[in-house]
C-alpha cells in the first residue's frame, strides 16, 4: 500500500512552486515528518515531510519543476526497513540504489561509519553549502538539534579539508600552468531570484523613483551603544546593534511624513497606523525581506530579538512565509558588505527604502573647525508619484537627526 505526497499549503497567495530539490531518492528509506523535498516559492525554500514511514516510491514531478498546491508529486510505499539508518549496504535490497562500479566491492559501513542521526536532514542553506564545497555530510559531525549538521559545521569542514590539502600540496614541484580554457555554464534561475529580478524590474516600471542623499555623524550612537552595551547584554540576553536605532528613527519619519509608509492601490492611497519593518538580509539563495512588525510598539531589544532571529534564519534556510508576509518600510544596510553609497530600490507595494552605509572616518567642519567624525551616508529612495521631494528630504533629515542626538528617541521628538 502506498501513501500520496502532495504539494502543501504554501501560504496566502502563493498558489505554485518548482521543486528545489529531491532530498530521497527512490527506494531509500523514509522516516515520518522527515524532509524528502525542497520547495522553491517566490519568497522562501519549503521543506515537504513524509507523510508516513515507508520507502521511497516514484518521483511524480521532476526537479525544476513547476507544480501547484495539493498537486501529488510522489508516493511513499509500505516497507520493512523504515528508518533511514536502516538502508542495507546490497544494491540489490533497494530498486533505487545504484550498483558499485564495476570490478569494485562495498562492504556493509560498521557501525562506527554510519552517518549521524541528524546528517540525512539538511536545510535548503546546508545542502548549497555541502554542493558548494563538495563536502560529503556523512561525515560531518552536526552541532544543531538533534545532531543536524549547520552551515556552520560545512564550512569548518571545507576548511579543515583545505588546511589538510595544503601541506602535501607544498611539497610538490608547481605543475605548469594550463593553456588557458574559455569556459560557460548556464545555471537555471532559482524561484526566488526569478521572483526578485520581476519584482525589482517592476518596481522601476511602475514608480517614479528617486533618490534623496544625507550624511550622518553617527558619534552620538556609538557613544551610547559602547555605553550601554554590555549592560544590554546582560539584561536582554541580545547584542545592542545600530539597526535598532535606525529603526526607531525610522518610526519618528513615517509617523511624521505618513505617505512614506503608504503605498498606492489603483486610485486610491492605503495608509497604515502601524510601522512593519521589512530588512534586506543576504540569504544562501538570494536577497530577502523578512519583516519586523510593530516596531512603532517594540522596544529596541525586541527589534534587536527579532533581527537576530531572522538573520539566523535566513543563513540557515528556515525562513517561513509568515516571517516574509506584510511590510510597509524598509531598511536596506549595504554598509556591511562595504557600501559608500548606493540608490536601493524600493519593495514593492512599499513606497521608500531607507539605505544604509558603511562608517567611515571623515573630516567635517565643526563649529567653524575642521574634526574627525564616524560619518554614514543614508539614503532614501521613493515613489515620487505618492511622496513629494519635500516629504522625501525631511522624513530623511528626522531620521538624521534622531541619530545624531539619539535622545529624541526617547521623547518621541
Amino acid at each position: 500500500m502506498s501513501s500520496e505526497v502532495k504539494v502543501p499549503t504554501l501560504g496566502e497567495s502563493v498558489s505554485e512552486a518548482t521543486i528545489g530539490q529531491w532530498l530521497k531518492q527512490p527506494g531509500e528509506a523514509v522516516a515520518a515528518d522527515e524532509p524528502i523535498a525542497s520547495l522553491e516559492t517566490d519568497k522562501v525554500a519549503i521543506d515537504v515531510m513524509a507523510p508516513q514511514a515507508g520507502v521511497m516510491g516514484e518521483h511524480i514531478a521532476k526537479e525544476g519543476e513547476t507544480v501547484t498546491v495539493g498537486a501529488l508529486i510522489a508516493t511513499i510505499e509500505d516497507g520493512a526497513g523504515a528508518a533511514p539508518a536502516a538502508k542495507k549496504a546490497d544494491p540489490s535490497a533497494t530498486a533505487g540504489q545504484q550498483a558499485p562500479a564495476s570490478g569494485s566491492s562495498a562492504p556493509a559501513p560498521s557501525a562506527s561509519e554510519e552517518p549521524a542521526a541528524g546528517a540525512s536532514v539538511l536545510s535548503p542553506a546546508v545542502r548549497r553549502a555541502v554542493l558548494e564545497y563538495g563536502i560529503d555530510p556523512s561525515k560531518v559531525k552536526g552541532t544543531g538539534k538533534d545532531g543536524r549538521i549547520t552551515k556552520d559545521d560545512v564550512l569548518a569542514a571545507a576548511q579543515a579539508k583545505t588546511a589538510q590539502a595544503e601541506p602535501a600540496g607544498s611539497a610538490q614541484a608547481p605543475a605548469p600552468a594550463a593553456a588557458a580554457e574559455r569556459r560557460e555554464e548556464r545555471v537555471r534561475m532559482t524561484r526566488l531570484r526569478q521572483t526578485v529580478a520581476k519584482r525589482l524590474k517592476s518596481a522601476q516600471d511602475t514608480a517614479a523613483l528617486l533618490t534623496t542623499f544625507n550624511d550622518v555623524d553617527m558619534t552620538a550612537v556609538i557613544a551610547a551603544r559602547n555605553s550601554y552595551k554590555d549592560a544590554f547584554e546582560k539584561k536582554h540576553g541580545i547584542r545592542l546593534g545600530f539597526m535598532s536605532f535606525f529603526a526607531k528613527a525610522s518610526v519618528l519619519a513615517l509617523k511624521d511624513i505618513p505617505a512614506a509608509n503608504a503605498y498606492i492601490e489603483g486610485d486610491e492611497i492605503v495608509y497604515h497606523d502601524y510601522v512593519d519593518i521589512s530588512v534586506a538580509v543576504s540569504a544562501p539563495q538570494g536577497l530577502v525581506v523578512p519583516v519586523v512588525k510593530d516596531c512603532d510598539k517594540l522596544s529596541f531589544a525586541g527589534i534587536e530579538k527579532s533581527i537576530a532571529e531572522f538573520g539566523k534564519k535566513a543563513k540557515d534556510g528556515t525562513l517561513t512565509m509568515e516571517d516574509m508576509k506584510g511590510g510597509t518600510f524598509t531598511i536596506s544596510n549595504g554598509g556591511v558588505f562595504g557600501s559608500l553609497m548606493s540608490t536601493p530600490i524600493i519593495n514593492p507595494p512599499q513606497s521608500a527604502v531607507l539605505g544604509l552605509h558603511r562608517i567611515e572616518d571623515r573630516p567635517v567642519v565643526r563649529d567653524g573647525q575642521v574634526v574627525v567624525r564616524p560619518m554614514m551616508y543614508i539614503a532614501l529612495s521613493y515613489d515620487h508619484r505618492l511622496i513629494d521631494g519635500r516629504e522625501a528630504v525631511t522624513a530623511l533629515k528626522i531620521i538624521k537627526e534622531a541619530i545624531e542626538d539619539p535622545t529624541r528617541l526617547l521623547i518621541d521628538l
